[in-house]
């Protein structure tokens, strides 16, 4: 099981550090400037519902491997949209190997295999890698259909 942890993360506007919990009560802004940040955390099997299902904006789920190529060349493109889309979205990473039952739950016959969640609610999945801006342009547009 991979445990939820807090983090810090370098407010785009400043510059300033600031530290993040994995779950927490609305989005989080920079203590120095105000401005919205990037929020990005981990979840596994125990603590997901925590983190990702109860979180306010919309969730990027991405489940994902170690030993998966593609899931690596993701992951900078999944946190180049969450910081581009700081207080709109919060992006969990689930590694399936740790997390057996939300791998079994979800049916990940793929990795990786990215979720948008809307308090919860499975929106839209994709599997397979993408660049930032294709990632940013479904994550936009799953959201937009959703209102």
């Amino acid at each position: 099981m991979a445990p939820s942890r807090s983090g810090t993360v370098v407010c785009d506007q400043c510059g300033r550090e600031n530290r993040l919990p994995a779950a927490a009560e609305g989005t989080p802004n920079c203590g120095n400037c105000g401005s919205p940040l990037a929020w990005i955390a981990d979840a596994g099997d125990d603590d997901f519902a925590e983190v990702a299902e109860r979180a306010k904006p919309f969730v990027l789920v991405d489940l994902w491997a170690t030993w998966c190529g593609p899931c690596r060349t993701v992951s900078p493109a999944l946190e180049q949209v969450a910081h581009e889309l700081a207080g709109r979205i919060k992006l969990v990473k689930v590694d399936i190997d740790q997390s057996p039952r939300l791998a079994q739950r979800f049916q990940v016959q793929a990795v990786p295999t990215l979720l948008l969640l809307d308090k919860g609610e499975v929106i839209a999945r994709q599997a397979g890698a993408a660049p930032a801006p294709a990632l940013r342009k479904w994550v936009e547009e799953s959201v937009a259909a959703r209102r």
